[in-house]
C-alpha cells in the first residue's frame, strides 16, 4: 500500500497525481460517469471512516451497493481507486481556494484568505486531514521526501494567482514571484506535515494573524542590495 500515494508525485504517467488535480481545476474538467462518481463516493467514504489500509475493494462496493466486479471494471486495482479519490479531493482543494480568495479585496486579504483556506480545506477533510494524521507515513512522505515535485505542483498553482495580482498591477512589477510562490508553500506545508505546538492549525483566527504577519510583508520585494 505504501505505493498508492506515492502516486502523488511518481506516478506511472510523466504528470503527477496532484498535476493532474490542478490541471482537472483550472480547465474545470468534469466526471460525467454516474456509476463511477458513486463508487468514487463510496470509497471517499470508507477511506475516511476506516483508513485505507483497513479498507478492500469489497468494502467500497457493499458501500457504493454494487458487485465487486463493477468497481473492478472501473478501477482494475485498489492502488488505482485510491489515486482517483485522492486527485479528485486535491481537484476540490483548488476548485475552493479560488472561490475563497474571491471574497476578498486586496492581495494581502487573499493571500491570508488562501492560507487560512489551505489549512482548512487539507486539515478538515476526513480523508486527507485523516491521512496526515493517521496514516502519515502514507501521505507525508510524498509531500517531503519526492525531490520537490509535490512542492512545485502547489508553487506553481500560488504562482499563478500571484502573476495576475502582478499584471493587475496589484503588487510590485519585480516580485520575485517564484521565490514568494515558494517561500508561501513551504511554510504551509511544513504546518501540515509536522505538528505545531505554538500555532492551533484549528484555529482561523491565529492562522490569519501568522499570515498577515509572516506571509503578507513577502508582496513587497526586497530594500534594493538585498
Amino acid at each position: 500500500m505504501e505505493s498508492v500515494l506515492s502516486g502523488l508525485s511518481t506516478p506511472s504517467e510523466s504528470e503527477s497525481l496532484l498535476e493532474r488535480a490542478y490541471l482537472d481545476a483550472v480547465e474545470q474538467v468534469g466526471d460525467t460517469d454516474e456509476l463511477r462518481g458513486r463508487i468514487l463516493d463510496a470509497a471517499y467514504e470508507q477511506f475516511s471512516r476506516m483508513g485505507i489500509r483497513r479498507s478492500t475493494m469489497e468494502d467500497v462496493a457493499r458501500r457504493a451497493k454494487v458487485s465487486r466486479i463493477t468497481v473492478y471494471r472501473r478501477f482494475t486495482t485498489k492502488d488505482a481507486l485510491v489515486e482517483d479519490v485522492v486527485r479528485r479531493e486535491f481537484r476540490r482543494y483548488f476548485d475552493q481556494f479560488l472561490i475563497d480568495i474571491e471574497r476578498a479585496d486586496t492581495p494581502a486579504e487573499r493571500v491570508v484568505l488562501g492560507f487560512v483556506s489551505s489549512m482548512r480545506a487539507i486539515r478538515g477533510n476526513p480523508l486527507i486531514g485523516g491521512l496526515i494524521d493517521v496514516e502519515p507515513d502514507l501521505l507525508v512522505p510524498s509531500m517531503v521526501s519526492d525531490g520537490g515535485r509535490t512542492l512545485a505542483v502547489v508553487r506553481q498553482f500560488v504562482a499563478g494567482q500571484l502573476r495576475r495580482e502582478q499584471r493587475a498591477g496589484h503588487v510590485p512589477a519585480d516580485l520575485d514571484i517564484e521565490l514568494v510562490a515558494e517561500l508561501m508553500v513551504r511554510v504551509s506545508a511544513s504546518f501540515l506535515a509536522i505538528p505545531s505546538e505554538i500555532v492551533d492549525l484549528d484555529d482561523d483566527a491565529q492562522l490569519a494573524s501568522v499570515a498577515r504577519r509572516f506571509l503578507v510583508p513577502m508582496l513587497q520585494p526586497p530594500p534594493d542590495g538585498d
